[in-house]
């Protein structure tokens, strides 16, 4: 039973840094992929960032370089998006995915139908 729990979100004011948190249980370890996606109201779904288990390579939407960083936890169970000098217009519900591919790309990132398992996801308001 594969579960995904994320966490973290809350409302901040611009230029604020918050640290959202996903944690993965009852999969597979091999090939997995984790990442983040976003869904601001009126909106399409967005990839944000994800990071491959296996080797640690890291994936970002151009939009969100430099800002936002994903990692994973020494047990590379819980995952991380750390978000910097946040501004309004990443005020969004965040959520975690879980996919498996033994070839990890950026097209991840650009299809949401390529993942498995999602969280519940956690909202992100950021306040001018």
């Amino acid at each position: 039973q594969v579960s995904l729990v994320d966490s973290g979100g809350d409302s901040v004011d611009a230029g604020e840094s918050l640290r959202l948190s996903c944690v993965a249980s009852g999969h597979p370890y091999s090939q997995r992929l984790m990442g983040w996606f976003r869904q601001a109201p009126g909106k399409e779904r967005e990839g944000v960032a994800a990071i491959y288990i296996g080797d640690g390579s890291t994936y970002y939407a151009a939009s969100h370089k430099g800002r936002f960083t994903v990692s994973l936890d020494n047990s590379k169970t819980t995952m991380y998006l750390q978000m910097n000098n946040l501004k309004p217009e990443d005020t969004a519900v965040y959520t975690c995915a879980l996919g498996f591919t033994p070839r990890p790309s950026d097209e991840f990132l650009t299809n949401p139908s390529l993942w498995r398992f999602w969280a519940q996801g956690t909202q992100v308001t950021v306040s001018s």
